[in-house]
């Protein structure tokens, strides 16, 4: 297992917190 990320990991990692942030968002407010 390589250590570190690209920058399209990073971008998809992001991308990914980002979707489920914005579902979450609703239900906890």
């Amino acid at each position: 297992m390589r250590k570190g990320f690209t920058l399209i990991e990073l971008l998809v990692v992001i991308a990914i917190i980002a979707i489920l942030g914005a579902m979450l968002l609703p239900v906890l407010s």
